[in-house]
């Protein structure tokens, strides 16, 4: 046993060291900032990963910019995702989306938050066509809804499914007829 954890500390280690997969630059990240003043309203850093907390009518923007400007190059959407932080927290929800730069081999999360009244943001699909697909999962799966995407429907459950499974306050057993009682 306490070799695997020995192991596992070697791994991550390397992985920390290893210079292919360097979180960007914080002097990046202070260029965004210092070019486009409300776009970033917080910097995490931790776990050697980079996350930034961005407004949800600015998301687009961000995402565009952070594709195409030079220094940056984040080309690819490698994931989208919804979390529910719980029904007891606000805000609620977050859609992450995470970005990888396939010519400079940095990587960013980039977080916005959702209060459960408010679950909308703008799509980026425009930005990215793999979006279309993490997208409609978010949707089906939580309840986030994005203004502009071109066919935003059920992608995993039916059709006539009720509620978003992946939400907290889903129930266990689900909703009839689909109980498993």
């Amino acid at each position: 046993m306490s070799q695997d954890i020995e192991r596992e500390k070697d791994i991550a280690a390397g992985s920390r060291s290893a210079t292919s997969y360097q979180f960007p630059p914080l002097e990046l990240v202070n260029a965004l900032r210092g070019e486009h003043e409300g776009w970033v309203t917080d910097v995490i850093q931790a776990f050697g990963e980079l996350t930034l907390v961005v407004p949800r009518e600015a998301i687009v923007a961000v995402c565009t910019h952070l594709k195409v400007a030079p220094g940056f190059e984040f080309d690819m959407l490698s994931d989208l995702t919804g979390v529910d932080r719980g029904p007891e927290e606000e805000p609620r929800f977050e859609v992450n989306y995470h970005l990888f730069s396939t010519k400079r081999y940095h990587r960013m999360r980039l977080k916005v938050l959702l209060n459960q009244e408010d679950t909308h943001v703008p799509t980026v699909t425009g930005v990215w066509r793999t979006a279309n697909w993490h997208e409609r999962e978010t949707f089906d799966l939580m309840g986030v809804i994005f203004d502009g995407h071109p066919d935003l429907r059920r992608i995993l459950l039916p059709d006539d499914w009720q509620g978003h499974a992946l939400r907290k306050d889903f129930p266990l057993r689900g909703y009839e007829p689909y109980s498993l009682t």
